[in-house]
């Protein structure tokens, strides 16, 4: 595609020049944007946004789970986050007879809401910036397996520091490739329990149908409370915890949005990739992730054709197809959005500028000049395997069977030296994992995936890449994968609950016993098969290359910056640390002749409905609210219920379930999705078309009130409508 020259110019000059691109390092706030945030409309501090001295915004912020964003929204412990955020722990309570995925949840007072296994509120207490004692001792001369260990060894001291005596814990995380580093202090609570979720025709309207669309009307929120011990201190579950006090909380607005409002976004994005060169993101995004979309389609199908035949079945694997389906739609965003923008066309102009800078001056020329042509050698490397490597994580070791036999033989050798008081606790953990796993497991499921992805990687990855497992299913089953499937399956001593429990019953006197069961599973053969080629021909080269191309990041990010010194500042790639991003409230122009506006509503709710569509199916309660027009104080200025809006937050995967905060730092939304267009953000954002969606709050709250009936929660709000 050609570009004309100018516009070309244009993009390239502006690549690193607007501050409200960006994901910021709230710490530095003060020095890199508050002053644009204030001009653009921005009514409080950096004091108010990050503080160590008084209580700020990021007291009321934390990482939900292990990968999503909540905020605290009262003074009882009340956190609001996002429906697909909390989708796996409303799907544990679920059963056909309490089917809370399709009907809901809510607690109508505390006695009800439900305890949840393996979920944290984890809260950030201070930011330090520690890259001088992180790369303390290093010597010029050392090579990368001494500095790397030598780095380790300081981080480790420097966690062990920022913890001692204190139930906090720490992370040290590198920016800029390795250029700077961060430490972040924790507190970790792990009584968090499920307060309320609406029906998922409602929490997750237009299914997959409408994820990472636009247009959107998903009230995609769930509540939660977060408990603590009489202390107010993080304490494992007891129906003695009480409500956590938080430091902060957030207040609500129900005041309303306007184009072109100030919008800011707190929150942990997942990961960004926003200084690949042109030759990552053709590998990536032209030949690694099509063939990825094309597994999980696969996938999918097989699942969904299950699904739909049974209700048991659908809610067993619920939360697994909306997983798989995530970022399969989203890889297909983004090959859109790379191919609209000419990101990969505008790079390479990019490196050329990067280039004439470099040769301009012999020092430079010296300590840069073959960064770019380093990195494109190796990403023609790293083609070699990549595919081998997707495909072995994309479709061979998909197999959850498999996975379950493997990490009964993982629980059997840790715990192999232990005291037989240990081995004990120790099944008793692994049992509950066994219940857990068999609860949403199918094996029809499994058994037609696994064919159908064997068949994938024989007929898509050279031979010298398959595993010997192939030979036999040649052999002996005349490459028939649907009768190799049903045969290594049949044959297994591990496809039914019962059975498992009676062998994990009589451990650890059976352990040998036990041992032998499991290593001489077909199933687990499999996987010694598959294993033995990915580890040998595989995953220590791909890793290797990997590991010279983050050596020449850092090289070139060191020179990108340095030759932006004093025209821009370069944020950092997110790495799930807590980030601010910050735009406003705006439409966008997809493609020719078509203009999206910046807010839906229920009317549109209403709309989609009457199409017939599955995924469009609403609850009786929502349509009665709709035609009595119910909507409380809730509603718009014209009587309308106001339901999603988009914004131009640069967001990310971890920002799901992230508040989104007016100019007085008042909570109108939470933040839930990006356009299909714009996921491409992740390796390139264009403000053009990259928009973060969020459901509105005032929906949130018409929903838990007016159609849940649990007004008791909205009184534990502060709400602003002035």
């Amino acid at each position: 595609m050609k570009i004309r020259l100018a516009l070309l110019f244009l993009i390239i000059s502006s690549l690193y020049l607007h501050a409200d691109e960006g994901m910021w390092i709230p710490l530095l706030l003060e020095k890199y944007t508050i002053t644009d945030m204030q001009e653009k409309g921005f009514k409080l501090s950096a004091e108010d946004i990050y503080s160590i001295n008084q209580a700020s915004l990021k007291d009321a912020i934390v990482v939900f789970g292990r990968g999503c964003t909540g905020e605290v929204v009262s003074d009882e412990g009340l956190l609001f986050t996002n429906h697909h955020c909390g989708y796996g722990y409303i799907q544990s309570h679920s059963s056909v007879e309490k089917d809370y995925l399709k009907n809901g949840f809510w607690a109508m007072d505390r006695s009800m809401e439900l305890p949840n296994e393996n979920i944290s509120a984890t809260f950030l207490i201070r930011i330090e910036d520690v890259t001088k004692a992180v790369l303390e001792g290093l010597e010029k001369d050392a090579n990368e397996k001494e500095i790397q260990k030598l780095i380790q060894a300081n981080i480790n001291n420097l966690v062990e520091n920022a913890t001692a005596e204190s139930h906090y814990r720490a992370v040290v995380k590198p920016f800029y490739y390795g250029n700077e580093y961060y430490m972040f202090v924790y507190e970790v609570f792990n009584d968090v329990r499920l307060v309320g979720a609406p029906p998922e025709a409602i929490g997750n309207y237009g299914k997959d149908f409408d994820n990472w669309m636009w247009p959107r009307h998903t009230g995609d929120f769930s509540v939660f409370r977060i408990y603590a011990d009489d202390k107010n201190q993080p304490a494992d579950y007891s129906p003695d915890n009480v409500p956590y006090k938080p430091k902060k909380y957030l207040p609500i607005s129900i005041k309303g949005i306007e184009e072109n409002d100030f919008t800011m976004v707190m929150g942990y994005p997942g990961s960004t990739t926003q200084f690949y060169t042109s030759d990552a993101v053709e590998l990536y995004v032209n030949k690694s992730y099509p063939k990825k979309i094309a597994l999980r389609d696969q996938r999918l199908n097989i699942m969904d054709s299950f699904m739909k035949e049974d209700d048991n079945v659908r809610i067993q694997y619920a939360a697994k197809f909306r997983r798989i389906s995530n970022a399969w739609k989203k890889w297909q965003g983004i090959i859109m959005g790379v191919n609209k923008t000419s990101a990969i066309e505008i790079k390479i102009e990019e490196e050329k500028k990067f280039t004439e800078w470099v040769n301009e001056d012999a020092s430079r020329n010296e300590k840069y000049g073959t960064v770019l042509d380093d990195l494109k050698k190796q990403y023609a490397d790293l083609e070699k395997y990549i595919h081998v490597y997707d495909y072995a994580g994309e479709a061979l070791m998909t197999n959850e069977l498999m996975s379950f036999v493997v990490s009964l033989n993982s629980f059997i050798l840790r715990n192999e030296d232990k005291s037989i008081d240990d081995k004990i606790r120790a099944r008793d953990e692994f049992i509950t994992y066994t219940e857990s796993f068999f609860k949403d497991y199918y094996m029809p499921i499994d058994v037609n995936i696994y064919s159908a992805m064997l068949q994938s990687f024989k007929k898509d990855i050279h031979s010298d890449f398959h595993p010997d497992l192939y030979g036999k299913i040649q052999k002996k089953f005349k490459n028939d994968f649907d009768k190799y499937a049903e045969a290594t399956y049949s044959h297994s001593k591990f496809v039914d609950l019962n059975s498992v429990l009676e062998m994990l019953k009589h451990y650890p006197q059976n352990e040998n016993k036990l041992f032998k069961s499991v290593t001489k599973d077909a199933l687990f053969a499999d996987y010694q098969s598959i294993l033995s080629v990915y580890s040998n021909s595989v995953n220590k080269q791909y890793h290797e290359i990997n590991d010279e191309i983050n050596k020449n990041y850092k090289i070139y990010v060191k020179a990108l910056r340095e030759m932006n010194e004093g025209k821009s500042t370069m944020y950092p790639d997110a790495n799930f640390t807590m980030r601010v991003a910050y735009g406003e409230v705006e439409g966008y122009n997809p493609i020719d002749a078509v203009n999206y506006d910046f807010e839906t509503h229920l009317s549109g709710i209403i709309e989609k409905y009457k199409k017939g569509f599955e995924d469009y199916i609403i609850p009786e309660k929502l349509l009665e609210l709709y035609n009595n027009k119910d909507f409380g104080k809730y509603a718009d200025a014209e009587g309308d219920m106001p339901v999603c809006f988009v914004a131009s937050n640069h967001t990310s995967g971890g920002n799901s379930g992230s508040p989104v905060l007016n100019a007085e730092g008042e909570l109108i939304g939470l933040n839930f999705d990006r356009n299909w267009e714009g996921t491409m953000s992740d390796i390139y954002y264009d403000k053009s078309i990259c928009r973060n969606i969020v459901v509105d709050v005032r929906y949130v709250l018409f929903v838990i009130d007016k159609f849940a009936g649990a007004g008791y929660l909205i009184e534990e709000m502060e709400l602003v409508d002035f």
